[in-house]
Parts: C-alpha cells; structure tokens; sequence
C-alpha cells in the first residue's frame, strides 16, 4: 500500500531511536538502530509508501542529512528550540521519536536550513579559518598577560614580532614565566602556519562559485569576507525577504 509514513528519529552518539506514523497518526513500528549509514539506509529502503523524515538539528545532523535525503520524499531537519511539545509530558527516547514524527505529520516543525553537498567543503574550510583565527587571538592575548602581569609595557604588536622574540623573553626574569611564553610563542607560531593554510584553501574553494566574482566587487567585501559570506549562506533564495537575508 502506496501510503504516506512519517519517521520521527531521536538520534544519539551510539543509537537512533525510530518511530513510523501513519497518515492517521498512529504509531505503526517502533525500533532502535546503530548510528551507522548503512543501518539507516535498510530501514527506508525497507519501508514501503511515500516516506517523510524528521529529525533535530545537532552534531550528527549533517552526516545524517546526506544519507537520508535521497531515499525519502520530504526531509525536515527541526530546530530543537522550538520543538515545545517534547517538554510536556513524559520524556524517553521512544516518545520523543513519536513525537517528532507527530509534529511532522501535523506540518508544526521548523526546518533549519542544510546546504547543498557541494558546498560542504567550503563550510567545513570557513569554520577552520574562524576557529583558528579565534585561538590564535587567545594565545596572543595570554602572551601579553604575561607581560602585564609584571608591568611591562606590551601595547600594539611588537611582543609578537619574531626579530624581538628574544628581548621580549629576557624581561621575564622568572624561569617559569619565561618558559611559558615560550611555549605560548611557539603555539603562536603553529597556529598561524595553519591560519594560513587554512586561507588559502578556503580561498580556493570559493573562488571557483559563480557568486565569488560578483560579491568580491562590492565595497566593504574582500576575498575573505566573501567566502564566509557564501559559506554560511549557501543561497539567498532560501530566505522569504531581504530583511531576514541581512539578518
């Protein structure tokens, strides 16, 4: 029978919890699976019908989405935060799978937005730059505590420079002090190699987007800023208005 099923998936580390729904909203099968590709793929493809999947947002969401999208007619990714109904009542793994697929079949989840595949590489290249960019300014900002901590004078970026690396050390009269700006200088030096690195291939990856070109020409955008921009938008179409756009 060609019928509609809504699968709610309560998804964890180790297992993923399932609930298929019919069009009525009755609860039909019940099961528990291994968070492995291969598991899920047996369990639609065993399902017959018009298949309409849920799931929440979270640290497996991206893996799962490129595994199920293509064997089901509707995927919503949910955001977690508005999914109110599964504060209420009892809590298990097994009621929240029916719950989620409860709230699909009635339409009331909030889908969050997943890109396509192909720009998955340079989403994973942003978020690197960011990350190393981030650490690298805690590092630069430890460095400097150091100094302040003893009332040496460390104002804009000459504690950094390589050619008074060693100047800057020998006023750190504490062996212990001094041993951990060192190690401090060398973590600094690690991290922007890997900045770098991390900088071009990102750059690498988006330059060949045809929105690269035209977002590069505009004021205020360089080439980095661009490929942040397209990374976290993926595609304006998907926004209703300007204004969430720019939101």
């Amino acid at each position: 029978m060609n019928e509609d099923k809504y699968i709610g998936m309560d998804v964890h580390q180790a297992t993923i919890v399932c609930a298929v729904h019919n069009p009525a909203g009755k609860c039909i099968a019940h099961s528990i699976i291994e968070t492995t590709a291969e598991t899920v793929r047996d369990l639609l493809r065993g399902l017959s019908g018009t298949l309409h999947v849920t799931f929440e947002e979270g640290t497996q969401a991206h893996w799962l989405y490129d595994i199920v999208k293509p064997l089901v007619t509707e995927l919503v990714v949910c955001n977690p935060r508005r999914n109110h109904l599964l504060k209420e009542g009892s809590k298990s793994d097994k009621v929240d799978a029916s719950k989620l697929a409860e709230l699909l079949r009635a339409g009331l989840l909030k889908s969050v937005y997943h890109g396509a595949p192909s720009l998955r590489p340079l989403k994973e290249l942003a978020h690197a730059y960011d990350q190393l960019t981030q650490d690298r300014v805690r590092v630069m900002s430890r460095l400097k505590a150091i100094y302040r901590a003893r009332a040496i004078a460390c104002t804009g970026t000459a504690p950094y420079s390589h050619a008074q690396r060693d100047k800057w050390l020998e006023q750190l009269t504490e062996p212990a002090a001094r041993q951990r700006a060192a190690w401090l200088y060398a973590e600094l030096d690690a991290l922007s190699g890997w900045r770098r690195e991390a900088h071009n291939r990102m750059l690498g990856e988006a330059r060949p987007h045809p929105a690269f070109k035209r977002l590069v020409g505009v004021p205020g955008l360089g080439p980095i800023r661009v490929a942040q921009l397209i990374a976290a938008v993926g595609s304006p179409h998907r926004f209703r208005t300007k204004r969430q756009f720019w939101a």
